[in-house]
């Protein structure tokens, strides 16, 4: 019994990343808004309702398997090793993606995927909320962590949690974006990668220590009704 569970279990996960791989080719040759789940499903000899059983959308197509950064902020907070500061073990994950995806330029594959994000307003709004989900997530991550470590806490976590993932999220993607026309005149990538390296490693090294700034503080923010959604509203939508 157990055999066979895991029979279908290893069949079930190679037809998702047939699925995936077919899709993702596709999108590369055509562009992602001239591709139907139809033609997926007929270049991969499945069902439609096969696609779907594995992919809700076509959005989700074209991004599963390339955004390990929207949980991989949150992971690093949660994961780090024992003694490692939450804001030290971002800053060290924030420098090694933001080098790693301006370096990653380089290869066609990564360009083309660029370009057809680029060319499509569906995934660039799905990116948008892929975005928002890291933020959340590394919000919360972050709050978790200071409310188990009093020694690492700012004086209020409840607001330094959702500014921390809110404007060092923001800046490494910054970082990131304003490589690429650079890349695109022909910088060469590694050069790049090296030059936003050494500036994230100063920008957020001064951001990390301008949370001191909160720290000292002293008494948390009061509580008021501004009308902005709070961090566990924000994921519920």
């Amino acid at each position: 019994m157990g055999e066979l569970k895991d029979r279908r279990a290893r069949k079930k996960a190679q037809t998702r990343e047939l699925i995936r791989s077919v899709a993702q080719g596709m999108f590369a040759e055509r562009g992602f808004d001239d591709v139907t789940i139809a033609d997926i499903a007929s270049r991969a000899d499945v069902a439609v309702q096969t696609v779907f059983n594995h992919f809700t959308t076509k959005e989700e197509l074209f991004f599963d398997g390339r955004v390990p950064w929207v949980t991989g902020p949150a992971a690093a907070v949660r994961d780090r090793e024992p003694g490692v500061a939450p804001l030290l073990a971002l800053r060290a994950y924030l420098i090694d993606t933001v080098t790693g995806l301006v370096s990653s330029m380089a290869c066609p594959e990564r360009r083309c995927y660029l370009a057809t994000l680029g060319a499509s307003d569906s995934l660039r709004a799905r990116e948008r909320e892929l975005i928002h989900e890291a933020e959340t997530l590394l919000a919360e991550a972050l709050l978790e962590v200071w409310s188990t470590d009093a020694e690492e806490a700012p004086a209020d976590p409840l607001t330094a949690a959702p500014l921390t993932a809110a404007v060092w999220l923001a800046a490494a993607r910054v970082m990131v974006l304003e490589q690429r026309p650079l890349v695109s005149e022909g910088l060469e990538p590694d050069r790049a990668a090296a030059a936003v390296q050494l500036f994230a490693e100063r920008l957020l090294g001064q951001m990390e220590t301008s949370l001191e700034l909160i720290n000292g503080l002293g008494e948390p923010l009061p509580r008021t009704d501004t009308g902005w959604p709070g961090v566990a509203v924000l994921r519920a939508g």
